[in-house]
Parts: C-alpha cells; structure tokens; sequence
C-alpha cells in the first residue's frame, strides 16, 4: 500500500507535547486573569452563516475568510471573535445583564498568505465590556490593568502599555479641516515607526494636505515627554475643536484612574501615533509593546467603539475591549528563547508495578487522584531499567514502585527523581501525602 506523506497544512501550528503544556498554561494564565476581574465565559461557534459574518466584513476580510456551502447553508468560519461576540449580545439582548463583561479563547481563521510567526489558524484571547446606550470612559482604564497582570504573570517585567484617544486625532484633523481624509491621515501617521518622518511626509503631501497643516500633524504626533508633559502640551496646543477637547478630557480620565489601579508609570504611556482600527475604534485605543523587543509589534491591542451589533439590532451598545493573538504571542517568543518549554508532562507521580496483580497499584493510583495529585500508571510490561527510563524522559517528578514486599507490608516507597531520596509510606495513609 502506498504511504500517504504525514504533513500539516501551511500556516496552522502543531507542538510537542512539552511545547503545547507550555502553551497550555500561557492560555490558562490569561484565563485565570480574565476570571479574576470578573469576565464570565463564553464560547461561540467556530462556523458561522456568511451572512452574519460579512455583515461588516470587505476588502482584505473578505478575500481571507474561509467560505463554503454545505446543503443550501453559505457559511464561513470565524475570523475574529468581536463579529460574533455582537451576533450573540444582539441575539440574547434581553436575557444578558449590562454592562456585560465577557472574556472568549479559541480558534479563528484567516486564509492570509503565510509568512514566519503568522498563521491562518490561531488563538485569540479576548475580553470585552458592553453598556446598554452607554459606558463609562473609567471602563477603558480598567483593561490596562488587566493587560498589566496578564504579562507580569507571564514572567515579563519591561513593557509599555501605549495609550490614545481617536477622538483627539479626528479632532485635530477637523481643526485643520481635513476631517473628509481622516481615515487615509490615520493609516500614514500608523506607519511613521516603520517608515519614518520624511515618508510620512512625503505620503501625507500624495493626500494634497498643505504644507502648514502637514507640519501641524507632525508636531503633534512629535509631541514627547512625560505622560502628564504630554497631556499639559495637548492642553495648550489650544485646539479649539469639540471632538479635540472630548478625546483630551477622556484621555486625562483614563490616565489617572490607570494609576488608580496601580500600574506603574514605567509600563504606560500616552502614545499620540497610535491610530489602530481606523474603521472601528472610536476612542481610546491600547498598544502593549515588549521594550526590548519592539519588532514583534504589539502583542496585545484594543480599544474603544460607539455601536457593538449595529448591524444586527437597534440598540446602541458602546463597549472596549482588547485581544491577545496567543498563537502567534507563543512562537514569536519560543523563537526568540524568552520562553523555554521545559515540563515533558503533566504527571507528578508515576507509579511503577512490578506484580502481575494490578489491583494495589490501581487502588494507590485512584487515592492519589483524589488528593488532586497527577498519577500515570506504567502498565506495559518492560524491564525495570526501561520504566524509570520513562519517568527520567518525562521528567515526572516522583516514582512510586509497587511488588509484593510493598503489597504484603502495606508500605510504599515514594522515590524523589531529582534527589534520589525516599521514604517509605503507609497506603493507609496516602490521604496525609503531601509531595
């Protein structure tokens, strides 16, 4: 028979068993922080109608959703977790309680052309708070407290969480009247750390912007200092304009109840060039950036949005919220050595029998479960050098071996791998067991 070539599509990511548990508990990290704030769980489906789908969807989206039919069903699968998420507040509206604070991990697709560190299956991690008609501007300082447990969690200490509003940028752009080319501002000046000042110019002079209000725009987004030198120079920029003075205010708001919850200033900014989701975020807008390792871009972004489900229902539900790409998170730093997968399993126990009769072993086993000990059982019939071979490959952290002079004195020997010392046990008194 002709062997079939084991291979794994382009773009979607398999681990090692050592490798996934390191994934794994990066993934329960980020949930345990969701939990402890007070998101509550969700999950929708991975397969959607395209319809609900493309709802909003265009351009790039569109061209990268994997669409299919099934019967007279159009459907395609997810590629984010925002649309459903507002196909699913819009459709249980009035069984949910507001503002609804809902954290959702798992799989999206994107059938984008692959290239190193990016995936067309992936996890994302995302949380999001949605008011009925309105939400208070002191939600969108509570997010960077949570981004800033997630990755001191995850062992990291020199970060920057950057902080904008969009409104003091679509005001900026009104005040010099260029509200109409707002959007195509926005994208050049997203780009100013990749491709410089003098290209931003150049671009900004392709939009037929005058000189003066170019030079206006740079001096802005050029605006340095301190946090609170930053806010003090936007104040007496002077700007006459409501959307300009709405952004500022909420900005200033954000900032303090930030340091409220504690962030330090050394992992918060205000940053004035970021200009995230042009199309979507209305005003204040997260970037979180590894100091020393700018060139993997923002590893967790976010911000605020007028009408969640506007597409789907007649109500005006605002919200914020942020997103972890986990996936791609996990191997940009597995590449770059900052994380090392070093626990092989999961077992913190195994037990070694070397009887034919099982039943002691089992019953060892079963108490050692209850205790919440993690206990695997070698069952295959090997010598003993091959057994304690097993567990030293695995790096289990105990062995426990089972014959008849344990049987028969009802006391077992519990082997630490790493020390080689042991004690002996009474099975009467496993339930005292501490490792």
């Amino acid at each position: 028979m002709k062997k079939i070539e084991p291979r794994t599509l382009s773009g979607f990511m398999e681990l090692l068993p050592d490798e996934q548990i390191l994934f794994n508990q990066m993934k329960e990290t980020i949930e345990n922080t969701y939990k402890k704030y007070g998101f509550l769980p969700l999950d929708t489906p991975v397969v959607e109608l395209s319809e609900i789908l493309l709802a909003k969807a265009g351009g790039e989206t569109e061209k990268q959703i994997y669409r299919f039919s099934k019967g007279d069903n159009d459907l395609s699968l997810r590629f984010d977790l925002t649309v459903p998420l507002s196909k699913y507040v819009a459709k249980n509206y009035g069984n949910l309680s507001f503002p609804f604070r809902r954290y959702q991990i798992g799989k999206v697709y994107r059938g984008e052309r692959t290239q190193k560190g990016r995936f067309r299956e992936f996890y994302q991690c995302d949380i999001d708070i949605i008011g009925d008609g309105e939400l208070d501007i002191i939600n969108d300082a509570e997010l960077p407290s949570v981004i800033y447990e997630i990755f001191t969690s995850l062992g990291f200490k020199d970060f920057t969480i950057c902080i904008n509003n969009r409104k003091i940028l679509n005001g900026l752009f009104e005040s010099i009247e260029q509200k109409e080319k707002s959007t195509e501002i926005l994208r050049i000046i997203d780009k100013i750390e990749k491709i410089g000042k003098e290209a931003v110019e150049k671009e900004l002079e392709k939009l037929e912007i005058s000189k003066e209000s170019i030079e206006k725009i740079i001096s802005f987004i050029e605006i340095d200092g301190t946090t609170n030198e930053k806010l003090e120079k936007l104040t007496k920029m002077d700007i006459k304009n409501e959307t300009f003075s709405q952004g500022l205010e909420e900005l200033k708001k954000v900032v303090k109840y930030i340091k409220t919850f504690g962030i330090p200033s050394s992992n918060f900014k205000v940053d004035l060039t970021i200009a995230r989701g042009l199309d979507y975020y209305t005003g204040t807008v997260y970037e979180t950036f590894l100091d020393d390792y700018r060139e993997l871009g923002s590893v967790c972004s976010g911000g605020r949005y007028e009408n969640l489900a506007e597409y789907y229902i007649d109500k005006k539900l605002p919200g914020v919220g942020i997103s972890i790409g986990l996936t791609r998170l996990f191997y940009k730093l597995n590449e770059l050595n900052l994380i090392k997968a070093e626990k092989k399993s999961i077992s913190d126990v195994l037990i070694i029998p070397i009887i034919e009769d099982l039943e002691v072993p089992i019953l060892v086993a079963t108490k050692l479960r209850k205790l919440g000990i993690n206990t695997e059982i070698y069952l295959n019939d090997k010598k003993l050098k091959t057994k304690f071979k097993y567990a030293d490959k695995l790096k289990i952290p105990y062995v426990i071996i089972i014959g008849e002079d344990e049987v028969n004195s009802k006391m077992i020997t519990l082997k630490n791998m790493e020390s080689g010392n042991e004690r002996k046990i009474d099975i009467k008194k496993l339930d005292e067991l501490k490792l």
